[in-house]
C-alpha cells in the first residue's frame, strides 16, 4: 500500500551551515602528490553529546602529508553543538576532540559503550584509533590506552566502525572496517596511460587485511576477538560496514562492502563466532559475478516485508548494488528491476543510505557522489536521491530537492538525522576541501513518528532492537535501531517512520536485544516518543 501523504509539494533541502560560525573544512592536503588515503576524508557522526534533545555533529579531518600530523587548527576534527535554533556552536576545543595527536582521521562511530547515558566516540585513523569517553560535562577524555582497542598493527588504515551488541549481554561491542597496511613511506606511485601524469593506484597495489572485532568486557575494557570470532580468516579492503539481523534470529550480523574484492557477510552464530556467508547468500559479487569498488553501505527494509535488505554504492559504470533479502535465506540482486542500475550508471558514490525523506513510509536511497581522481570539474558530481515508489521501483528526484542539494563536488561522508525534531529527516554531507552542508528538510505535511528507545537489560542505546509499526489502516512498516549507515560515519540513533497521510497508529511492536517483547497501543503521531525497555 502506498502512502501518498497530505503534502502536495516535494520536500526540498536548505543548507543552514552558513548561519553558524565554524572553521571546519574537510582537508585531505592534496597538493598534486596522490597519496592513497587522500581520497578518503570527511566522516560525519551524529550524537546528542550533551543530552539536551538536540542532535550534535562530529566531523573527522585529514592531516598534513606525508607527516600524518594535524599541524594546525585547519586539520582539527570538529564537534558542532546544536543550539536548537538552527545554528551550531563549535565546541571542539572545550570538548577536547581536536585530535591533534592522532594524525589522519577517517571515520567515527558514536555509542554509549558504558551505559552511563552519554554517547562516546570511536575515531578511526591511519595509525592509532582513538576511543573518547564522554564525561557528561561537555568534555571527552582519550581513554584508548589500556582499553584494549589499541591492538591493531600501527600501520593499518581503519576507515569505519560500528557499535553493536553481538552477544546481547547489554554492552556494545565494536567492529572496525580495515582497509590496508599503509604508511607514507610505503605509498605506491602510479602513472596514467602513456605516463601522462600521476594517478591514484589501483587497490591491488596494497595488501588486504582482516576486519577487527572487539568484545566489550565492561568497566571500559575490550578484548580483541578478531581471531576467536573468525574475522581474521578473511582478508579484504573494508569500506562501508553495517549491522543488522539479516535472518531475524535475534543476533546482529555484519555486512562489509569491500573495495575491488568480494563483499563479506558475517552471520552471527551466537557463540562468539561468525560465519562468512557472502558468497552463499549472494552478496559477495554483483550480478555478473564481478568485484567492484564497494564504498558506502546500508541495511534497511526498503519494501516493508520485515527483512532488512542491503545497498552499497561504487564507482561509475559499476552499478550501485541493491540486494533484496528473501526471507533470510538468500539475497536477490535487485538493481536492474528496481531501476538502480540505470539511475546509478554515471555516478561514483561514497557515503549512502536509506532515508524516508518524504515521510511516505517507503525508504528512499541517497548517495553522496564524486569521482576518485582530480581531473577538473568533470569529475565533480552532485548527490542523488532516488525516491522509492512502491517498494519495488525508484525514480531520480534529485532535481526537485533544491539548489542546495545539487552542488558539484567530491562528496564523501554523510549522515541522516532530524536536527530540528520536526519529523522530516535532514542530511549532513561533507566534500573534500569544502565546509560541510547541513541540509534541513522542508517536509511536505506527511505524518511521522520518531522513536527514542532506551534499553535497560539491553544496551542503553537499544542498538539491535527491531520495530514493527502498524498504522490504523493495517499498513505494516519496519525498521531497527542502528547508527551504521554509509561510509565513515554514523547517523541518528532514533528510529524514524514516515506515515504518509495516515494520522493514527494502531500499535508499535518492539523486540529488544534482550529478547523482551513490548507493544505500545494507539500512540499519538507526529511526535518523538521515548520508549523504555520494561
Amino acid at each position: 500500500m502506498a502512502g501518498p501523504g497530505t503534502g502536495t509539494a516535494s520536500p526540498h533541502f536548505t543548507d543552514i551551515a552558513p548561519k553558524s560560525q565554524f572553521s571546519y573544512c574537510t582537508k585531505n592536503d592534496y597538493t598534486g602528490r596522490k597519496y592513497l588515503i587522500a581520497t578518503m576524508a570527511g566522516g560525519v557522526t551524529v550524537l546528542d553529546s550533551d543530552n539536551d534533545g538536540h542532535m550534535d555533529l562530529f566531523f573527522t579531518n585529514g592531516s598534513k602529508l606525508p607527516e600524518l600530523q594535524k599541524v594546525d587548527t585547519s586539520f582539527y576534527n570538529c564537534l558542532l553543538r546544536n543550539r536548537g535554533d538552527g545554528t551550531f556552536e563549535d565546541v571542539t576545543s572545550r570538548a577536547g576532540l581536536q585530535g591533534a595527536g592522532i594524525g589522519y582521521s577517517f571515520g567515527a562511530a558514536a555509542g554509549d559503550y558504558d551505559n552511563d547515558g552519554y554517547p562516546d566516540l570511536f575515531v578511526t585513523n591511519a595509525g592509532r584509533d582513538t576511543l573518547y569517553h564522554n564525561n557528561g560535562d561537555g568534555t571527552f577524555t582519550d581513554v584508548t590506552k589500556n582499553s584494549g582497542l589499541d591492538t591493531k598493527p600501527a600501520n593499518t588504515v581503519s576507515l569505519a566502525a560500528v557499535w553493536f551488541d553481538y552477544d546481547n549481554d547489554g554492552l556494545l561491542d565494536l567492529a572496525v572496517s580495515e582497509y590496508t597496511i599503509w604508511t607514507p613511506e610505503t605509498d605506491v606511485r602510479c602513472m596514467g596511460p602513456g605516463n601522462t601524469g600521476e594517478v591514484y593506484c589501483h587497490p591491488k597495489n596494497y595488501p588486504s587485511v582482516p576486519n577487527r572485532l572487539y568484545h566489550n568486557l565492561g568497566h571500559g575494557k575490550f578484548a580483541d576477538v578478531t581471531e576467536r570470532s573468525g574475522f581474521a580468516k578473511l582478508l579484504g579492503k573494508g569500506m562501508g560496514i553495517v549491522a543488522a539481523d539479516f535472518n531475524r534470529d535475534g543476533l546482529m550480523d555484519i555486512f562489509v562492502a569491500n573495495d575491488t574484492e568480494r563483499n563479506f557477510l558475517y552471520f552471527n552464530r551466537g557463540n562468539g563466532t561468525f560465519d562468512e556467508v557472502g558468497l552463499l547468500y549472494g552478496v559477495a559479487y554483483n550480478e555478473e559475478g564481478a568485484t567492484v569498488s564497494g564504498m558506502g553501505a546500508d541495511a534497511k527494509d526498503y519494501d516493508n516485508d520485515g527483512w532488512p535488505d542491503v545497498f552499497y554504492n561504487d564507482l561509475n559504470s559499476q552499478t550501485f548494488a541493491l540486494f533484496h533479502n528473501d526471507l533470510g535465506n538468500t539475497f536477490r540482486y535487485a538493481s536492474v528491476p528496481s531501476g538502480i542500475e540505470r539511475l546509478s550508471r554515471n555516478f561514483s558514490g561514497w557515503s549512502c543510505g536509506f532515508i524516508d525523506y518524504d515521510n511516505d513510509g517507503w525508504k528512499d536511497l541517497y548517495s553522496a557522489n564524486g569521482d576518485v581522481d582530480y581531473i577538473g570539474n568533470n569529475s565533480k558530481q552532485h548527490d542523488t536521491m532516488w525516491r522509492n515508489l512502491d517498494g519495488h521501483r525508484f525514480e531520480d528526484v534529485s532535481a526537485r530537492l533544491g539548489a542546495d542539494f545539487l552542488p558539484l563536488g567530491y562528496h564523501k561522508g554523510s549522515a541522516f538525522v532530524d536536527l530540528n525534531n520536526d519529523g522530516a529527516m535532514d542530511l549532513v554531507v561533507t566534500a573534500l576541501n569544502e565546509p560541510p552542508r547541513i541540509l534541513i528538510n522542508s517536509g511536505n505535511g506527511n505524518h511521522w513518528m520518531l522513536l527514542d528507545l532506551v534499553g535497560h537489560k539491553s544496551n542503553r542505546d537499544a542498538i539491535g532492537a527491531q520495530v514493527k509499526l502498524v498504522t490504523a489502516s493495517g499498513r505494516a512498516l519496519y525498521n531497527h535501531v542502528s547508527t551504521s549507515a554509509g561510509f565513515m560515519g554514523s547517523s541518528d540513533r532514533r528510529v524514524h517512520f514516515g506515515l504518509g497521510a495516515e494520522k493514527a497508529v494502531r500499535a508499535i511492536e518492539i523486540r529488544w536485544p534482550s529478547g523482551a517483547k513490548q507493544t505500545i497501543a494507539n500512540p499519538r503521531t507526529d511526535r518523538i516518543l521515548k520508549i523504555e525497555e520494561p
